[in-house]
Protein backbone atom coordinates (compact mmCIF):
# COMPACT_ATOMS: atom_id res chain seq x y z
CA UNK A 1 0.00 0.00 0.00
CA UNK A 2 1.38 3.50 -1.03
CA UNK A 3 0.67 5.47 1.81
CA UNK A 4 2.41 7.19 4.84
CA UNK A 5 3.29 5.11 8.03
CA UNK A 6 0.25 5.38 10.25
CA UNK A 7 1.59 6.51 13.98
CA UNK A 8 -1.25 4.06 15.73
CA UNK A 9 0.63 1.00 13.68
CA UNK A 10 3.30 -0.79 16.18
CA UNK A 11 6.23 -2.23 14.62
CA UNK A 12 4.96 -5.74 14.83
CA UNK A 13 1.46 -4.65 13.58
CA UNK A 14 3.11 -3.00 10.55
CA UNK A 15 5.30 -5.97 9.95
CA UNK A 16 2.34 -7.96 10.21
CA UNK A 17 0.05 -6.15 7.74
CA UNK A 18 2.76 -6.05 5.30
CA UNK A 19 3.28 -10.05 5.52
CA UNK A 20 -0.28 -10.30 4.40
CA UNK A 21 -0.40 -7.96 1.92
CA UNK A 22 2.86 -9.65 0.24
CA UNK A 23 1.23 -13.03 0.07
CA UNK A 24 -1.75 -12.05 -1.19
CA UNK A 25 0.28 -9.98 -4.12
CA UNK A 26 2.22 -12.98 -5.05
CA UNK A 27 -0.42 -16.13 -4.04
CA UNK A 28 -3.62 -14.58 -4.85
CA UNK A 29 -2.78 -11.82 -7.50
CA UNK A 30 -2.38 -14.39 -10.01
CA UNK A 31 -5.13 -16.27 -9.26
CA UNK A 32 -8.16 -13.43 -9.51
CA UNK A 33 -9.29 -13.00 -12.84
CA UNK A 34 -9.92 -16.87 -13.25
CA UNK A 35 -11.31 -16.98 -9.57
CA UNK A 36 -13.94 -14.02 -10.30
CA UNK A 37 -14.55 -15.26 -14.57
CA UNK A 38 -15.31 -18.85 -12.92
CA UNK A 39 -17.15 -17.59 -9.63
CA UNK A 40 -15.67 -20.11 -7.37
CA UNK A 41 -12.73 -20.00 -4.88
CA UNK A 42 -9.35 -21.70 -5.65
CA UNK A 43 -9.36 -24.51 -2.95
CA UNK A 44 -5.09 -24.72 -3.96
CA UNK A 45 -5.41 -21.32 -1.70
CA UNK A 46 -6.91 -22.65 1.31
CA UNK A 47 -3.84 -24.67 2.78
CA UNK A 48 -1.86 -21.37 2.50
CA UNK A 49 -3.84 -19.13 4.08
CA UNK A 50 -3.90 -21.73 7.07
CA UNK A 51 0.13 -22.14 7.08
CA UNK A 52 -0.10 -18.34 7.21
CA UNK A 53 -2.08 -18.53 10.44
CA UNK A 54 -4.79 -15.74 9.11
CA UNK A 55 -7.52 -18.39 9.68
CA UNK A 56 -7.33 -18.40 13.85
CA UNK A 57 -5.63 -14.86 14.49
CA UNK A 58 -6.94 -14.18 18.26
CA UNK A 59 -7.23 -18.09 18.99
CA UNK A 60 -5.24 -18.97 20.99
CA UNK A 61 -2.03 -21.25 20.50
CA UNK A 62 -2.93 -23.69 22.99
CA UNK A 63 -5.82 -24.68 19.79
CA UNK A 64 -3.00 -23.52 16.98
CA UNK A 65 -3.87 -19.98 16.95
CA UNK A 66 -1.92 -17.15 16.44
CA UNK A 67 -2.93 -15.72 20.04
CA UNK A 68 -3.28 -12.66 18.52
CA UNK A 69 -5.62 -9.04 18.40
CA UNK A 70 -8.65 -8.67 17.01
CA UNK A 71 -6.96 -5.26 15.59
CA UNK A 72 -4.66 -7.87 13.35
CA UNK A 73 -7.45 -9.83 12.50
CA UNK A 74 -8.89 -6.38 10.58
CA UNK A 75 -5.56 -5.57 9.15
CA UNK A 76 -5.37 -9.30 7.41
CA UNK A 77 -8.76 -8.40 6.20
CA UNK A 78 -8.15 -5.40 4.76
CA UNK A 79 -4.67 -6.43 3.33
CA UNK A 80 -6.25 -9.17 1.55
CA UNK A 81 -8.89 -6.56 0.08
CA UNK A 82 -6.23 -4.44 -1.54
CA UNK A 83 -5.96 -7.74 -3.98
CA UNK A 84 -9.01 -9.41 -3.36
CA UNK A 85 -12.18 -8.52 -1.61
CA UNK A 86 -13.30 -12.19 -2.27
CA UNK A 87 -10.44 -14.14 -0.46
CA UNK A 88 -10.60 -11.03 2.40
CA UNK A 89 -14.57 -11.78 3.31
CA UNK A 90 -13.68 -15.46 3.64
CA UNK A 91 -10.96 -14.17 6.11
CA UNK A 92 -13.05 -11.85 7.58
CA UNK A 93 -15.94 -14.59 8.53
CA UNK A 94 -13.70 -17.09 9.52
CA UNK A 95 -12.09 -15.01 12.56
CA UNK A 96 -14.41 -11.81 13.13
CA UNK A 97 -17.73 -13.94 12.91
CA UNK A 98 -17.64 -17.16 13.34
CA UNK A 99 -13.77 -17.76 15.46
CA UNK A 100 -14.81 -14.93 17.47
CA UNK A 101 -18.45 -16.14 18.41
CA UNK A 102 -16.64 -19.33 19.58
CA UNK A 103 -14.22 -17.55 21.46
CA UNK A 104 -16.69 -15.67 23.18
CA UNK A 105 -19.28 -18.10 23.81
CA UNK A 106 -18.67 -21.55 23.42
CA UNK A 107 -17.66 -23.73 26.72
CA UNK A 108 -13.98 -25.34 26.85
CA UNK A 109 -15.14 -29.06 25.78
CA UNK A 110 -16.82 -26.93 22.28
CA UNK A 111 -13.04 -25.04 22.30
CA UNK A 112 -11.29 -28.15 22.73
CA UNK A 113 -12.82 -30.27 19.73
CA UNK A 114 -13.11 -26.97 17.05
CA UNK A 115 -10.42 -24.79 17.83
CA UNK A 116 -7.75 -27.26 16.39
CA UNK A 117 -9.52 -27.64 13.23
CA UNK A 118 -10.54 -24.03 13.06
CA UNK A 119 -7.38 -23.67 12.82
CA UNK A 120 -5.79 -25.95 10.53
CA UNK A 121 -8.12 -27.08 8.04
CA UNK A 122 -11.75 -25.86 8.84
CA UNK A 123 -13.51 -23.14 7.22
CA UNK A 124 -16.73 -21.57 9.04
CA UNK A 125 -19.79 -20.35 7.94
CA UNK A 126 -22.56 -18.14 10.13
CA UNK A 127 -25.72 -18.95 9.36
CA UNK A 128 -28.65 -16.35 10.58
CA UNK A 129 -30.19 -14.91 7.29
CA UNK A 130 -33.41 -16.39 6.01
CA UNK A 131 -35.50 -15.80 2.77
CA UNK A 132 -37.64 -13.96 5.18
CA UNK A 133 -35.00 -12.76 7.73
CA UNK A 134 -32.55 -10.37 6.46
CA UNK A 135 -32.71 -6.91 8.10
CA UNK A 136 -35.58 -8.21 10.51
CA UNK A 137 -33.05 -10.80 11.49
CA UNK A 138 -34.84 -12.00 14.35
CA UNK A 139 -38.02 -13.08 12.13
CA UNK A 140 -36.49 -16.76 12.08
CA UNK A 141 -38.55 -19.66 10.71
CA UNK A 142 -35.84 -22.10 10.91
CA UNK A 143 -37.24 -24.15 13.94
CA UNK A 144 -35.63 -26.15 16.93
CA UNK A 145 -36.75 -29.33 18.59
CA UNK A 146 -35.57 -31.29 21.66
CA UNK A 147 -36.11 -34.79 20.99
CA UNK A 148 -34.06 -36.95 23.92
CA UNK A 149 -30.56 -36.08 23.57
CA UNK A 150 -30.36 -34.09 20.83
CA UNK A 151 -31.93 -31.07 18.55
CA UNK A 152 -34.17 -31.32 15.43
CA UNK A 153 -33.17 -28.55 13.27
CA UNK A 154 -35.74 -27.93 10.05
CA UNK A 155 -35.21 -24.91 7.58
CA UNK A 156 -33.52 -23.04 5.09
CA UNK A 157 -30.67 -20.38 5.30
CA UNK A 158 -29.86 -17.83 2.76
CA UNK A 159 -26.97 -15.31 1.87
CA UNK A 160 -24.34 -17.93 3.78
CA UNK A 161 -20.85 -16.71 2.68
CA UNK A 162 -18.09 -19.39 2.52
CA UNK A 163 -20.85 -21.93 2.40
CA UNK A 164 -19.55 -24.26 -0.36
CA UNK A 165 -16.00 -24.47 1.85
CA UNK A 166 -17.27 -24.76 5.51
CA UNK A 167 -17.53 -27.92 7.56
CA UNK A 168 -19.44 -25.62 10.71
CA UNK A 169 -21.75 -23.95 10.43
CA UNK A 170 -22.99 -21.74 13.60
CA UNK A 171 -26.96 -21.89 13.10
CA UNK A 172 -29.56 -19.53 14.57
CA UNK A 173 -33.09 -21.64 14.91
CA UNK A 174 -35.92 -20.72 17.52
CA UNK A 175 -36.88 -23.65 19.05
CA UNK A 176 -40.30 -21.19 20.93
CA UNK A 177 -41.69 -19.17 18.35
CA UNK A 178 -43.95 -18.26 20.73
CA UNK A 179 -41.23 -16.74 22.84
CA UNK A 180 -40.04 -14.33 19.79
CA UNK A 181 -36.60 -13.88 19.93
CA UNK A 182 -36.41 -15.14 23.21
CA UNK A 183 -36.37 -18.51 21.88
CA UNK A 184 -33.55 -18.07 19.30
CA UNK A 185 -30.75 -20.81 19.71
CA UNK A 186 -27.25 -20.64 18.20
CA UNK A 187 -26.05 -24.41 17.46
CA UNK A 188 -22.77 -25.36 16.24
CA UNK A 189 -23.86 -27.97 13.26
CA UNK A 190 -21.13 -30.27 11.05
CA UNK A 191 -21.51 -30.33 7.65
CA UNK A 192 -21.74 -34.52 7.91
CA UNK A 193 -24.52 -33.98 10.51
CA UNK A 194 -27.46 -35.57 9.25
CA UNK A 195 -30.11 -33.58 7.61
CA UNK A 196 -28.06 -31.06 6.49
CA UNK A 197 -27.12 -30.00 3.02
CA UNK A 198 -25.84 -26.61 1.13
CA UNK A 199 -28.27 -26.03 -1.25
CA UNK A 200 -27.94 -23.69 -4.52
CA UNK A 201 -24.70 -21.03 -4.83
CA UNK A 202 -25.28 -17.91 -5.86
CA UNK A 203 -24.21 -16.14 -9.03
CA UNK A 204 -23.06 -12.70 -7.55
CA UNK A 205 -22.33 -9.19 -9.21
CA UNK A 206 -19.45 -8.84 -7.30
CA UNK A 207 -17.07 -10.94 -4.86
CA UNK A 208 -17.68 -13.72 -7.49
CA UNK A 209 -15.08 -15.98 -5.79
CA UNK A 210 -16.27 -15.99 -2.04
CA UNK A 211 -19.11 -18.32 -1.95
CA UNK A 212 -22.69 -17.37 -1.40
CA UNK A 213 -25.26 -21.06 -0.50
CA UNK A 214 -28.37 -21.58 0.85
CA UNK A 215 -28.33 -24.21 3.68
CA UNK A 216 -30.87 -27.14 3.91
CA UNK A 217 -31.91 -28.38 6.96
CA UNK A 218 -34.09 -31.42 6.98
CA UNK A 219 -34.77 -33.22 10.39
CA UNK A 220 -31.00 -31.88 11.02
CA UNK A 221 -29.57 -33.72 14.08
CA UNK A 222 -27.51 -31.87 16.14
CA UNK A 223 -26.00 -33.55 19.81
CA UNK A 224 -27.38 -31.50 22.47
CA UNK A 225 -23.48 -30.51 23.78
CA UNK A 226 -23.47 -28.46 20.26
CA UNK A 227 -25.81 -25.92 21.46
CA UNK A 228 -23.35 -22.68 21.79
CA UNK A 229 -24.44 -20.61 24.72
CA UNK A 230 -27.57 -20.95 26.63
CA UNK A 231 -30.53 -21.83 25.04
CA UNK A 232 -32.86 -18.90 24.11
CA UNK A 233 -30.01 -16.83 24.05
CA UNK A 234 -29.00 -16.94 20.33
CA UNK A 235 -30.45 -13.99 20.48
CA UNK A 236 -27.54 -11.91 22.15
CA UNK A 237 -24.91 -13.89 20.55
CA UNK A 238 -26.36 -12.97 16.93
CA UNK A 239 -26.31 -9.40 17.91
CA UNK A 240 -22.86 -8.95 19.46
CA UNK A 241 -21.39 -11.05 16.96
CA UNK A 242 -22.64 -8.73 14.33
CA UNK A 243 -21.01 -5.70 15.76
CA UNK A 244 -17.67 -6.94 15.93
CA UNK A 245 -18.16 -8.31 11.88
CA UNK A 246 -18.96 -4.69 11.16
CA UNK A 247 -15.79 -3.91 11.42
CA UNK A 248 -14.64 -6.69 9.46
CA UNK A 249 -16.60 -5.71 6.52
CA UNK A 250 -15.66 -2.01 7.20
CA UNK A 251 -11.99 -2.92 6.54
CA UNK A 252 -12.36 -5.22 3.67
CA UNK A 253 -13.94 -1.78 2.11
CA UNK A 254 -11.27 0.07 3.02
CA UNK A 255 -8.47 -2.62 1.58
CA UNK A 256 -10.69 -2.12 -1.72
CA UNK A 257 -10.42 1.09 -2.13
CA UNK A 258 -7.16 1.01 -1.99
CA UNK A 259 -6.28 -1.37 -4.22
CA UNK A 260 -8.48 0.42 -6.61
CA UNK A 261 -6.49 4.12 -5.84
CA UNK A 262 -3.17 2.11 -6.09
CA UNK A 263 -3.70 1.16 -9.50
CA UNK A 264 -5.59 3.76 -10.58
CA UNK A 265 -2.68 6.00 -9.52
CA UNK A 266 0.01 4.34 -11.40
CA UNK A 267 -1.86 4.29 -14.71
CA UNK A 268 -2.41 8.03 -14.41
CA UNK A 269 1.41 8.39 -13.80
CA UNK A 270 2.05 6.84 -17.23
CA UNK A 271 -0.70 7.72 -19.40
CA UNK A 272 -0.44 10.96 -21.37
CA UNK A 273 -2.58 13.23 -23.38
CA UNK A 274 -1.45 16.73 -24.65
CA UNK A 275 2.10 15.94 -23.48
CA UNK A 276 2.18 14.71 -20.07
CA UNK A 277 1.20 12.39 -17.39
CA UNK A 278 -3.02 13.15 -16.90
CA UNK A 279 -2.27 12.73 -13.08
CA UNK A 280 -0.79 16.36 -13.58
CA UNK A 281 -3.79 17.43 -14.64
CA UNK A 282 -5.91 19.63 -11.73
CA UNK A 283 -9.35 18.18 -13.31
CA UNK A 284 -7.67 15.05 -11.95
CA UNK A 285 -6.10 16.42 -9.15
CA UNK A 286 -8.99 17.36 -6.99
CA UNK A 287 -10.41 14.14 -7.44
CA UNK A 288 -8.16 11.99 -6.33
CA UNK A 289 -7.18 14.21 -3.25
CA UNK A 290 -10.85 13.85 -2.74
CA UNK A 291 -10.64 10.45 -2.63
CA UNK A 292 -7.58 9.82 -0.98
CA UNK A 293 -8.83 12.35 2.17
CA UNK A 294 -12.19 10.29 2.21
CA UNK A 295 -10.39 6.79 2.55
CA UNK A 296 -7.89 7.91 4.99
CA UNK A 297 -10.63 8.78 7.14
CA UNK A 298 -12.41 5.94 6.51
CA UNK A 299 -9.35 3.59 7.43
CA UNK A 300 -9.04 5.48 10.87
CA UNK A 301 -12.74 5.25 11.79
CA UNK A 302 -12.22 1.37 11.17
CA UNK A 303 -9.07 1.25 12.99
CA UNK A 304 -10.54 3.35 15.84
CA UNK A 305 -13.21 1.30 16.29
CA UNK A 306 -10.88 -1.96 16.67
CA UNK A 307 -9.33 -0.56 18.59
CA UNK A 308 -12.04 0.41 21.23
CA UNK A 309 -13.36 -3.52 20.77
CA UNK A 310 -9.34 -4.71 21.61
CA UNK A 311 -9.51 -2.09 24.77
CA UNK A 312 -13.25 -3.92 26.03
CA UNK A 313 -14.94 -0.50 26.04
CA UNK A 314 -18.03 -0.11 24.09
CA UNK A 315 -17.79 0.30 20.60
CA UNK A 316 -20.96 -0.24 18.54
CA UNK A 317 -21.57 3.21 17.27
CA UNK A 318 -17.90 3.22 15.95
CA UNK A 319 -18.34 0.46 14.37
CA UNK A 320 -22.01 1.48 12.98
CA UNK A 321 -20.06 4.60 11.58
CA UNK A 322 -17.29 2.85 10.36
CA UNK A 323 -18.96 -0.01 8.42
CA UNK A 324 -21.35 2.96 7.19
CA UNK A 325 -19.00 5.54 5.82
CA UNK A 326 -16.09 2.97 5.00
CA UNK A 327 -18.89 1.07 2.59
CA UNK A 328 -19.66 4.59 0.91
CA UNK A 329 -16.07 5.58 0.40
CA UNK A 330 -15.84 2.09 -1.06
CA UNK A 331 -18.48 2.34 -4.12
CA UNK A 332 -17.72 6.06 -4.75
CA UNK A 333 -13.47 5.29 -4.86
CA UNK A 334 -14.15 2.60 -7.22
CA UNK A 335 -16.59 4.43 -9.59
CA UNK A 336 -14.12 7.13 -9.94
CA UNK A 337 -10.97 5.35 -10.29
CA UNK A 338 -12.95 3.36 -13.57
CA UNK A 339 -13.47 7.10 -14.66
CA UNK A 340 -9.79 8.14 -14.02
CA UNK A 341 -8.13 5.23 -16.06
CA UNK A 342 -10.64 6.14 -18.88
CA UNK A 343 -12.03 3.04 -21.19
CA UNK A 344 -9.69 0.48 -20.60
CA UNK A 345 -11.35 0.86 -16.89
CA UNK A 346 -14.19 -0.27 -18.11
CA UNK A 347 -13.07 -3.38 -19.81
CA UNK A 348 -12.08 -7.12 -17.84
CA UNK A 349 -8.74 -6.73 -18.88
CA UNK A 350 -7.96 -4.29 -16.51
CA UNK A 351 -8.94 -4.59 -12.32
CA UNK A 352 -10.72 -1.61 -11.87
CA UNK A 353 -14.19 -2.87 -12.80
CA UNK A 354 -14.20 -5.94 -10.22
CA UNK A 355 -13.15 -3.35 -7.81
CA UNK A 356 -15.91 -1.54 -9.04
CA UNK A 357 -18.38 -4.58 -8.79
CA UNK A 358 -16.92 -5.93 -5.56
CA UNK A 359 -17.34 -2.86 -3.88
CA UNK A 360 -20.81 -2.80 -4.11
CA UNK A 361 -22.26 -5.39 -1.31
CA UNK A 362 -20.47 -3.17 1.44
CA UNK A 363 -23.87 -0.87 1.53
CA UNK A 364 -25.37 -4.56 2.08
CA UNK A 365 -24.32 -7.37 4.38
CA UNK A 366 -23.86 -7.43 7.73
CA UNK A 367 -26.59 -4.67 8.08
CA UNK A 368 -27.23 -2.41 5.55
CA UNK A 369 -26.61 1.29 5.59
CA UNK A 370 -29.93 2.21 6.72
CA UNK A 371 -29.50 -0.20 9.69
CA UNK A 372 -26.47 1.34 10.59
CA UNK A 373 -28.09 4.73 10.56
CA UNK A 374 -31.09 3.69 12.60
CA UNK A 375 -28.29 1.85 15.23
CA UNK A 376 -26.00 5.00 15.34
CA UNK A 377 -29.58 7.19 15.57
CA UNK A 378 -30.34 5.19 18.32
CA UNK A 379 -27.26 4.93 20.52
CA UNK A 380 -26.57 9.22 20.11
CA UNK A 381 -30.45 9.44 21.66
CA UNK A 382 -29.56 7.40 24.71
CA UNK A 383 -26.40 9.41 24.51
CA UNK A 384 -28.80 12.64 24.38
CA UNK A 385 -31.30 11.80 26.75
CA UNK A 386 -28.47 10.43 29.37
CA UNK A 387 -27.09 13.57 29.18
Amino acid sequence: MNRPALTQLTDEERMFRDSVLAFAREQVAPKVAAMDHDGALDKSLLPKLFELGVMGIEVPSEWGGAESSFFNAIQAVEAFAVVDPSISVLVDVQNTLVNNCILRWANKEQKDRYFPKMTSEWVGSYALSESGSGSDAFALATRAEKKGDKWVLNGRKLWITNGAESSLFIVFANMAPEKGYKGITAFLVEKGFKGFSVGKKEDKLGIRASSTTELVLEDCEVPAENVLGEVGKGYKIAIETLNEGRIGIGAQMIGLCQGAFDYAMGYMAERKQFGKPIIEFQGLEFQYAQVATEMEAARLMVYNAARLKDAGVPFVKEAAMAKLYSSQVAERCASLCVEFVGGVGFTKEYPLEKFYRDAKIGKIYEGTSNMQLGTIAKLLRTEYAAG
